[in-house]
């Protein structure tokens, strides 16, 4: 729970860990501080981010006044493809998580980030949430994607493999890169939400950019705790949902279970290659907490 907002702390939790998200006791500064991520952001995301994020963002009119309030978003998203935006007082456990998104609920943290702090946090924010997250839940093909994803957490915590299912949502829903016809996009929320890394993910020499391969992701590690080693590009929505939505997880999770982990920085000689990177910003020791949150 972030202990510099109040009003997470005197909430009591419900069962399912969300809390009210009380958007008449956000500040003037607060809301300043969205307007100023949001303005900056646009800025550095045209040209780079997915032209989905962009619709979603115009359906969900999300810089309407500051800090969206979630009774709004709802009453449009939820006629777009059925989500809603619950807030919760911060991390939660894996099996809630999945339960929410099974249901097409999508978590996201009440408070939002300090004025002198708009580069760095230790965990994700409402800004993070809402503007990386919510947009591409307007996309039908996007939110079944993600609605089976929580699906599948089910079957991931039976068999063990949170940790494989977790590097599947980390280089897709959090760091996703796709074709376009006027060329590679952004879709992942931690890009999106994340100055430096839009223009890094994309422009930059050092980190690989491979086509997405699921069993491969599912074997790779990642940071996370700075700008990554290798990105994931798929081709449409509807490929990363075929990949994966009607796939039976039990034989893949059964085959990979004795392979050994792939290093963030790894080529393999199967992967369809876009850009091999130096590596360079990652053997110099990267940016560590001089970075944000992502």
């Amino acid at each position: 729970m972030p202990v510099n907002d109040p009003v997470v702390a005197e909430q009591t939790p419900a069962e399912d860990h969300t809390i009210d998200q009380c958007w008449d006791r956000y500040t003037e500064e607060e809301h300043q501080v969205w307007t100023t991520l949001y303005e900056r952001q646009m800025k550095v995301l045209k040209g780079r981010a997915a032209p989905e994020h962009f619709k979603g963002l115009e359906l969900l009119n999300l810089n309407d006044g500051g800090i969206p309030n979630f009774d709004r978003i709802n009453e449009k998203l939820y006629k777009l493809t059925g989500w809603q935006v619950v807030a919760v007082h911060g991390l939660i456990p894996n099996d809630v998580f999945f339960d929410h998104l099974a249901n097409r609920r999508f978590v996201a943290g009440r408070f939002i980030r300090d004025a002198d702090k708009l580069d760095y946090l230790p965990e994700p924010d409402i800004f993070h949430d809402v503007f990386g997250h919510v947009p591409l839940l307007t996309l039908p093909t996007f939110a079944d994607y993600m609605q089976a994803y929580g699906e599948g957490g089910y079957k991931a915590i039976k068999h063990d493999t949170i940790e494989n299912l977790t590097r599947l949502y980390w280089y897709t829903v959090e760091f996703g890169l796709i074709n376009t016809p006027e060329g590679r996009r952004i879709y992942g929320a931690g890009i999106v939400s994340s100055q430096s890394e839009s223009r890094f993910c994309l422009e930059g020499r050092s980190p690989n950019r491979i086509h997405f391969d699921l069993e491969r992701i599912m074997r790779t590690d990642y940071r996370y705790d700075d700008f990554q080693q290798t990105y994931f590009v798929i081709d449409s929505y509807e490929e990363l949902m075929e990949s994966t939505a009607n796939v039976d997880f039990t034989p893949i999770y059964e085959r990979i279970k004795n392979l050994p982990d792939i290093p963030a920085h790894k080529v393999l000689p199967t992967d369809k290659v876009y850009h091999e990177g130096t590596q360079e910003y990652a053997r110099a020791g990267g940016l560590a907490k001089q970075v944000e949150w992502v």
